[in-house]
């Protein structure tokens, strides 16, 4: 069976579940179809999304973009604290987090940014129980880049195949594969548990 030594979790819709449909629903609310056509441009224009995350945009930069897509229904303000409070708790997959680590080190690996953390879910207290965090604005990278997992070993100094990645995108789990991780899809809870017994973690 493989030895593991790191185990590293994704954030978004792994611990934190997040859903933009309310966010377009209260732009919506503000002026008819403005919500739609935000998330239109949104879409059409992910590589902001992308830069945003990679922390190639500073937060001013990022929400003027947005403001000005919005075309000035709503205040800075109002718009961090709208697009910030999408997220809710995965319990039942955080309350693992404390299990596993009596035996490995624990890890976060998170394609995010400064707007998310700073003002959605970077005061929720399960944050505090991973051994490191590594968020892509601060790194200067996203999945499934290489440079995003070899800071993860840069930090750990274990080798590539005693790390084990769990993220809900395949194709991250797979960037992670071509480091020489293992790691397995995250679903839903019980097949997460299941893939870990599989694995010889749990």
């Amino acid at each position: 069976m493989q030895k593991f030594s790191v185990v590293v979790f994704d954030l978004g819709n792994v611990l934190i579940p997040f859903d933009y449909n309310q966010v377009i629903q209260k732009f919506n609310k503000i002026k008819l179809g403005l919500g739609d056509k935000f998330k239109q441009l949104y879409a059409t224009n992910y590589y902001i999304h992308r830069q945003f995350e990679k922390g190639e945009l500073t937060l001013d930069e990022f929400v003027d973009i947005m403001l000005n897509w919005l075309e000035g229904n709503i205040s800075k303000k109002d718009f961090i604290e709208t697009f910030a409070n999408v997220f809710t708790l995965n319990q039942n997959v955080i309350d693992l987090i404390p299990i596993l680590k009596e035996k490995y080190f624990i890890a976060l690996l998170s394609n995010t940014n400064v707007l998310h953390k700073d003002f959605g879910y970077g005061h929720f207290e399960f944050l505090n129980l991973f051994d490191k965090t590594f968020y892509s604005h601060e790194i200067g990278a996203i999945k499934p880049e290489e440079k995003i997992y070899r800071t993860v070993e840069a930090y750990t100094q274990k080798p590539s195949n005693e790390h084990f990645f769990i993220d809900d995108v395949f194709e991250y789990v797979e960037g992670a594969k071509k480091c020489g991780w293992s790691g397995t899809q995250f679903v839903n809870y019980d097949k997460l548990v299941n893939d870990l017994k599989t694995f010889g973690i749990l």
